[in-house]
């Protein structure tokens, strides 16, 4: 599996990123994570920006707290915080069910292409195939 193709995505872009890729990086995959490295290199050196839906946080922290790692949740934590966080507003979650209506998108997926859209992000970067069913949004997998 190669790395992302990035070039579409200009400088100054807002990324809405999927928890697959994140958790991936932080934990330093083998496999996975050479994949999405070269898109959080690109957000350290303000390249793009980041932005997390309040499910990606969910996820995301799950692992480490499942494991006891309360220190390691915290840091992935302030990690997340330091991105633009997208909360679950009544807006999204009905444009959630429209395309869960539409595209048969699980809850979560429909939750995070919703988020996209509501803050007319450039790109989601995601590692699942069920999100190229969605149309209005340009998504790197």
């Amino acid at each position: 599996m190669g790395t992302l193709a990035l070039p579409a995505l200009p400088d100054g872009a807002l990324v809405l990123v999927d928890s697959a890729p994140i958790i991936y990086v932080l934990e330093r995959h083998p496999r996975f994570a050479p994949r999405f490295l070269p898109l959080f290199e690109r957000q350290a050196a303000d390249e793009v920006q980041f932005a997390v839906t309040t499910i990606t946080i969910a996820e995301v922290l799950t692992g480490p707290l499942k494991a006891g790692e309360e220190a390691l949740a915290k840091r992935y934590r302030a990690v997340m915080n330091s991105w633009q966080v997208v909360v679950l507003t009544a807006d999204i979650a009905e444009s959630a069910a429209r395309l869960r209506a539409s595209l048969g998108l699980r809850l979560a997926d429909a939750i995070q292409a919703a988020s996209a859209i509501a803050i007319n992000a450039d790109a989601l970067v995601t590692h699942d195939r069920d999100f190229s069913r969605v149309r209005a949004l340009n998504v790197l997998r």
